[in-house]
Protein backbone atom coordinates (compact mmCIF):
# COMPACT_ATOMS: atom_id res chain seq x y z
CA UNK A 1 0.00 0.00 0.00
CA UNK A 2 1.57 3.25 -1.10
CA UNK A 3 -0.28 6.76 1.11
CA UNK A 4 0.40 9.82 2.12
CA UNK A 5 3.21 10.05 4.49
CA UNK A 6 2.04 11.69 8.49
CA UNK A 7 3.95 12.89 11.21
CA UNK A 8 4.26 9.57 12.40
CA UNK A 9 6.19 8.07 9.46
CA UNK A 10 8.96 10.70 10.41
CA UNK A 11 11.13 8.51 12.78
CA UNK A 12 10.52 5.50 10.29
CA UNK A 13 11.41 7.71 6.73
CA UNK A 14 14.60 9.03 8.43
CA UNK A 15 15.81 5.66 9.64
CA UNK A 16 15.88 4.85 6.14
CA UNK A 17 17.08 7.87 4.45
CA UNK A 18 20.25 8.46 6.68
CA UNK A 19 22.06 5.48 6.15
CA UNK A 20 21.20 6.24 2.00
CA UNK A 21 22.47 9.86 2.88
CA UNK A 22 25.75 8.72 4.69
CA UNK A 23 27.02 6.14 2.29
CA UNK A 24 26.83 9.34 -0.40
CA UNK A 25 26.27 7.11 -3.23
CA UNK A 26 23.05 7.93 -4.76
CA UNK A 27 21.58 11.55 -3.36
CA UNK A 28 23.58 14.73 -3.88
CA UNK A 29 23.12 15.49 -0.29
CA UNK A 30 25.72 16.40 2.42
CA UNK A 31 26.77 12.63 3.91
CA UNK A 32 26.62 14.39 7.46
CA UNK A 33 23.03 15.91 6.60
CA UNK A 34 21.25 16.48 10.27
CA UNK A 35 17.60 14.98 10.95
CA UNK A 36 16.17 18.54 10.48
CA UNK A 37 17.22 19.03 7.22
CA UNK A 38 16.65 16.04 5.85
CA UNK A 39 13.23 16.27 7.31
CA UNK A 40 12.96 19.82 5.98
CA UNK A 41 14.33 18.15 2.36
CA UNK A 42 11.68 15.28 2.32
CA UNK A 43 8.96 16.17 4.47
CA UNK A 44 8.24 20.13 4.98
CA UNK A 45 9.68 21.46 1.08
CA UNK A 46 7.70 18.70 -1.19
CA UNK A 47 4.47 19.19 -2.65
CA UNK A 48 3.66 15.51 -1.19
CA UNK A 49 5.43 12.68 0.58
CA UNK A 50 4.61 9.49 0.38
CA UNK A 51 5.66 6.23 1.87
CA UNK A 52 4.99 2.23 1.04
CA UNK A 53 4.38 -0.40 3.57
CA UNK A 54 3.39 -3.83 4.07
CA UNK A 55 2.83 -3.96 8.01
CA UNK A 56 6.14 -1.67 7.52
CA UNK A 57 7.43 1.13 6.01
CA UNK A 58 9.09 -0.33 3.44
CA UNK A 59 10.02 2.76 0.90
CA UNK A 60 9.34 6.39 0.59
CA UNK A 61 8.93 9.33 -2.22
CA UNK A 62 8.41 12.97 -2.79
CA UNK A 63 7.21 15.12 -5.28
CA UNK A 64 7.71 18.84 -5.83
CA UNK A 65 8.16 21.16 -8.18
CA UNK A 66 11.51 21.31 -9.99
CA UNK A 67 11.05 24.86 -11.29
CA UNK A 68 8.89 27.98 -11.28
CA UNK A 69 7.42 29.97 -13.28
CA UNK A 70 7.05 28.80 -16.89
CA UNK A 71 8.54 25.46 -15.84
CA UNK A 72 6.19 24.93 -12.57
CA UNK A 73 4.38 22.00 -14.73
CA UNK A 74 7.45 20.03 -14.44
CA UNK A 75 8.02 17.43 -10.92
CA UNK A 76 10.99 16.34 -9.32
CA UNK A 77 10.69 13.15 -7.58
CA UNK A 78 13.13 11.42 -4.71
CA UNK A 79 12.79 7.66 -3.63
CA UNK A 80 14.63 5.45 -1.16
CA UNK A 81 13.73 1.49 -0.76
CA UNK A 82 14.54 0.39 3.09
CA UNK A 83 17.54 -2.00 2.78
CA UNK A 84 15.03 -5.13 3.81
CA UNK A 85 12.92 -4.08 1.21
CA UNK A 86 15.44 -4.06 -1.96
CA UNK A 87 14.57 -6.18 -4.97
CA UNK A 88 11.06 -6.69 -4.15
CA UNK A 89 9.22 -3.74 -6.84
CA UNK A 90 8.69 -1.07 -4.44
CA UNK A 91 10.35 1.16 -6.23
CA UNK A 92 8.93 0.52 -9.48
CA UNK A 93 5.52 0.55 -7.54
CA UNK A 94 6.52 3.86 -6.21
CA UNK A 95 7.30 5.22 -9.29
CA UNK A 96 4.50 4.26 -10.76
CA UNK A 97 2.21 5.67 -8.07
CA UNK A 98 4.37 9.03 -8.24
CA UNK A 99 3.61 9.26 -11.81
CA UNK A 100 -0.39 8.75 -11.08
CA UNK A 101 0.10 11.33 -8.15
CA UNK A 102 1.59 13.74 -10.41
CA UNK A 103 -0.74 14.08 -12.83
CA UNK A 104 -3.52 14.76 -10.16
CA UNK A 105 -0.95 17.53 -8.76
CA UNK A 106 -1.28 19.62 -12.08
CA UNK A 107 2.11 18.27 -13.26
CA UNK A 108 2.61 17.12 -17.21
CA UNK A 109 5.91 15.94 -16.74
CA UNK A 110 8.64 14.51 -14.66
CA UNK A 111 12.16 14.96 -14.45
CA UNK A 112 14.99 13.60 -12.30
CA UNK A 113 17.93 15.85 -12.13
CA UNK A 114 20.96 13.74 -11.68
CA UNK A 115 20.38 10.21 -11.71
CA UNK A 116 23.97 8.76 -11.48
CA UNK A 117 25.78 6.29 -13.75
CA UNK A 118 26.60 4.15 -11.23
CA UNK A 119 23.41 3.58 -9.98
CA UNK A 120 22.70 1.24 -13.16
CA UNK A 121 19.53 -0.39 -11.39
CA UNK A 122 18.08 2.78 -11.37
CA UNK A 123 18.64 3.76 -14.94
CA UNK A 124 17.59 0.24 -16.04
CA UNK A 125 14.56 0.79 -13.83
CA UNK A 126 13.33 4.19 -14.93
CA UNK A 127 14.42 3.70 -18.73
CA UNK A 128 11.56 0.73 -18.44
CA UNK A 129 9.07 3.04 -16.73
CA UNK A 130 9.00 5.62 -20.13
CA UNK A 131 11.78 7.95 -18.98
CA UNK A 132 14.66 9.20 -21.58
CA UNK A 133 18.40 10.22 -20.57
CA UNK A 134 17.87 13.80 -21.98
CA UNK A 135 21.40 15.05 -20.84
CA UNK A 136 24.26 13.64 -19.30
CA UNK A 137 26.62 15.78 -17.01
CA UNK A 138 30.01 14.61 -17.16
CA UNK A 139 32.15 13.75 -13.81
CA UNK A 140 28.83 15.73 -11.68
CA UNK A 141 29.04 13.50 -8.87
CA UNK A 142 32.25 12.67 -6.38
CA UNK A 143 31.02 9.31 -5.65
CA UNK A 144 32.85 7.54 -2.29
CA UNK A 145 34.11 4.82 -3.77
CA UNK A 146 34.37 5.05 -7.99
CA UNK A 147 35.38 8.60 -7.82
CA UNK A 148 33.95 11.06 -10.49
CA UNK A 149 30.74 9.16 -12.04
CA UNK A 150 28.67 11.15 -14.62
CA UNK A 151 25.04 12.35 -13.30
CA UNK A 152 21.71 11.59 -15.98
CA UNK A 153 18.60 14.14 -16.63
CA UNK A 154 15.65 11.77 -17.29
CA UNK A 155 12.58 12.91 -18.17
CA UNK A 156 9.16 11.95 -19.14
CA UNK A 157 5.91 13.64 -20.07
CA UNK A 158 2.93 12.53 -18.28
Amino acid sequence: MIRRANEADWPAIWDMLRPVFRAGETYAVARDIDEATARAMWMDAPAATFVAEDAEILGTYYIKTNHQGGGAHVCNCGYVTSVAAQGRGIARAMCEHSQSEARDLGYRAMQFNMVLASNAGAVRLWQKLGYDIVGTLPLAFDHPAQGMVDGHVMWKAL
